[in-house]
């Protein structure tokens, strides 16, 4: 009976953590989209930190411009890999770790995010600019924190 709550809330965290991610970066972007033009930059911090409004036709960091539909293609296959692997461990009773379930939770959720904006205006909305990295935005980054915890899991020496 343990296990089955213990999976069920796994199920429920893995559900919020991606939920909240799509939430916060679509509602992110839709801001950001309304009170900025493309190429405005507005300071925050002056010479540290802007938002500034791109259209990413690229993967990350604007690498490899308009590749048209390739981008649509490997998400969405990415995004079946992160459910069928979470799905694969809890049908084989193999009990991922909360890390685990939330770095897949962050990735996916980003990639879905990203997904969203390719599908609906052919393009990513990035808008977090650190001046010395390239503009990104709140999927980028659960994307990154995502793999970075499982990473730290991965190698993590016992």
């Amino acid at each position: 009976m343990r296990d089955l709550k213990r999976s069920q809330f796994d199920i429920v965290l893995a559900f919020l953590v991606t939920g909240t991610v799509v939430f916060l970066d679509q509602l992110t972007k839709s801001l950001f989209s309304k009170i900025l033009i493309l190429g405005e930059s507005l300071p925050v911090i002056q010479n540290i930190f802007h938002v500034t409004l791109v259209h990413n036709t690229g993967i990350a960091f604007g690498f490899l411009k308009e590749q048209g539909s390739v981008f649509i293609v490997i998400p969405a296959i990415a995004i079946i890999l992160l459910v069928f692997n979470i799905f694969y461990y809890k049908q084989n009773d193999e009990a991922l770790s909360r890390p685990y379930i939330i770095g897949f939770s962050l990735i996916l959720g980003g990639a879905i995010g990203n997904l969203i904006d390719r599908i609906s205006v052919g393009y990513v909305i990035d808008f977090i600019d650190f001046r010395f990295w390239p503009v990104f935005n709140v999927a980028d980054s659960a994307i990154t924190i995502g793999a970075v915890l499982i990473a730290v899991k991965c190698f993590k020496t016992k």
